[in-house]
């Protein structure tokens, strides 16, 4: 019978190659967006017995991967400073949001590739909300336009950055030039008409 000493370490160990095969899919699909669970298990250092009793298939560990993504994006857009005048608050977060998804368009490729348009939505809930307010308090300040509903306005927004990522994935775009051209986009878009 197993003493919980014994169990704490396998648990132990359980995160650490979770952790692990979650890290080197991050490397794996920067290299190779089309990254094989055999490459991701070797690059993680585990086997592929392991591998797949934490990730029962490609679609669950980048669905995984994403998850994990986004919560720690979520983390950093929290921190953005959101005060002050709607417009340049939306700057702020639009530069943030850039950076996160330009950080990880590699995934976001592989994640389109292998979820559904829906699930990838889902994991953006709380960014979008985070907008939506955003686009919200910039209307009745009226810094923004309010011929357009705040729904559309934030899908765009939503479209803009994930257009920017796959721009430059095809590079037809660098990262730096999509740095200023998706703040400017999004703020012609968010304007009021003349």
């Amino acid at each position: 019978m197993p003493t919980p000493d014994v169990d704490r370490a396998k648990r132990a160990d359980a995160l650490r190659n979770r952790d692990a095969i979650m890290d080197a899919t991050l490397t794996c699909l920067a290299l190779n967006p089309s990254a094989s669970m055999a490459e991701i298990a070797q690059a993680a250092g585990v086997g592929r017995v392991t591998l797949y009793g934490h990730f029962s298939s490609r679609e669950d560990l980048i669905d995984a991967v994403f998850q994990r993504t986004m919560a720690k994006a979520e983390a950093e857009l929290a921190a953005v400073d959101l005060e002050g005048e709607a417009r340049r608050a939306m700057e702020r977060l639009v530069r943030r949001s850039w950076r996160i998804v330009a950080e990880s368009h590699a995934l976001l490729g592989a994640a389109e590739a292998a979820l559904s348009s829906e699930r990838i939505r889902g994991h953006h809930h709380q960014p979008m909300a985070r907008v939506a307010a955003l686009i919200a308090r910039g209307q009745a300040e009226g810094s923004f336009r309010t011929d357009q509903p705040i729904e559309w306005l934030t899908a765009c927004f939503h479209t803009i950055l994930h257009a920017g990522a796959t721009e430059v994935r095809a590079g037809r775009l660098t990262e730096a030039a999509a740095a200023e051209i998706i703040p400017e986009t999004v703020t012609a878009l968010l304007s009021r008409p003349r």
